[in-house]
């Protein structure tokens, strides 16, 4: 069979539909739970591709390299969907804080190809094997394989060139584009928004007959990170603003019309002076606590106070004067930080360190807190956050302020929070 695209062979895209609709076909037969997203997913045949690509609620491909693809491996195009598929439901396409998109693309390559494997769906690929030997070390490095954490592991202990061609080779089998490829057709498109909905559904009926599914915990897991509402840290501190007066003009009762009359007549006189202050909810006192201790990685807390330093220097939440303390902690108060003034900031935090790494226990913090209230050193204070991995001693009773505890991932395994305490996964 002559694969070569041309006008004169109008076989050929005829042919890919039908490998399509045959793999389509049989997803669905075998897993029910599949008809939505398939449905969902917008098949545009690109003779200019190379390959495939994928974004939200579509997969651009050359209908010529399916044909090949399909010839070499008949379990090609199952596979091709069903890794497209998990991308969409995973929510894959929908995250914009990535910093890294090529550490992010191998990460969600390998956390689809993952559960396709756990399925054990019988649609099998050339390279499965080598495929199960790498996910099997992988495992042990960070056992929950969701795009989200194999990102973090990356980010943080770093992925070598030569892991990364390997990575690519065996797991990559589409080019990711982060915006809807087909967003200036004429057809009904189905935004992120839509999938999340699609996405639950398939967890709501994933859960329904989970034991009857082979892979089923490994693809609620990943379900459950990519659906989870995502907190943005200065989303977060907003919270505990408070309303308070600042030293700048209020745009909203500042008429320009006499004040520049006032100028324009009589020199540098305006006829009504500037308000010189406005009212807005400002955090003015404010407690953060970081677990130091030895099961908190140092990389981490150290990126966790920069981002800490940045948003106090730069988020508009802070009023220019404040009492906030950054603490560090593990069994015991090891650094104690109070910022006055945004002044403060670039000082310290060129010259940041972290100090700590033993056992975890969080009732000193608390108890440093309750004496600084007593002591009146804060008046005002709204609530304290509480970044840590959550193997430590809560307090046994609330305090008289909002809690925030703070982690960087899901962990099955960690100790429940207190109900009087909030419990965010950033």
């Amino acid at each position: 069979m002559n694969l070569k695209s041309s006008d004169s062979d109008k076989r050929i895209p005829e042919l890919a539909e039908k490998v399509f609709a045959l793999a389509r076909d049989s997803i669905v037969v075998k897993y029910r739970f599949f008809d939505r997203p398939l449905a969902a997913i917008r098949l545009a045949a690109d003779e200019g591709l190379n390959g495939y690509v994928s974004s939200v609620g579509s997969l651009r491909y050359n209908p010529a390299k399916l044909l090949a693809d399909y010839r070499d491996d008949a379990g090609f195009a199952v596979r091709l969907l069903l890794h497209v598929i998990f991308h969409n439901i995973f929510m894959h396409f929908s995250r914009d804080d990535i910093a890294d998109r090529k550490n992010w693309d191998i990460a969600c390559d390998i956390a689809a190809e993952n559960a396709v494997m756990s399925m054990s769906s019988g649609f099998s690929r050339k390279e499965d094997t080598d495929i199960s030997a790498v996910l099997s070390k992988l495992i042990k490095w960070v056992p929950r394989l969701t795009a989200e954490g194999l990102y973090r592991e990356f980010m943080v202990g770093g992925i070598s060139s030569d892991s990364a061609k390997e990575y690519a080779r065996l797991f990559s089998m589409d080019m990711h584009y982060y915006e809807d490829a087909d967003a200036n057709s004429d057809e009904i498109t189905i935004s992120a928004e839509d999938w999340e909905k699609i996405a639950r559904r398939v967890a709501a009926e994933l859960k329904s007959f989970s034991k009857d599914v082979k892979g089923g915990e490994t693809i609620l897991m990943n379900l459950n990170e990519g659906t989870r509402k995502k907190y943005d840290f200065d989303d977060i501190v907003r919270r505990f603003a408070v309303m308070s007066e600042e030293i700048k003009v209020s745009p909203d009762e500042f008429d320009y019309i006499p004040y520049m009359y006032g100028l324009e007549m009589n020199g540098d006189m305006p006829l009504i002076e500037p308000l010189e202050y406005t009212e807005e909810k400002k955090i003015k006192e404010f407690v953060i606590a970081v677990d130091t201790s030895a099961s908190v990685k140092g990389k981490l807390v150290e990126g966790f106070l920069a981002r800490t330093y940045d948003l106090l220097a730069e988020s508009v939440s802070f009023s220019e004067k404040m009492n906030v303390h950054i603490i560090q902690c593990d069994s015991d108060i090891t650094s104690d930080i109070v910022i006055t003034d945004r002044n403060m900031l670039s000082a310290i935090a060129d010259n940041l360190q972290v100090k700590g790494f033993g056992a975890t226990d969080f009732r000193p913090v608390f108890e440093h807190v309750g004496n600084m209230l007593a002591k009146r050193e804060m008046t005002d204070l709204k609530g304290l956050i509480y970044f840590t991995d959550g193997y430590g001693i809560y307090p046994e009773n609330p305090p008289g302020y909002d809690c925030m505890f703070v982690f960087d991932r899901e962990d099955d395994f960690r100790p429940p929070v207190p109900g009087w305490a909030i419990k965010v996964v950033l």
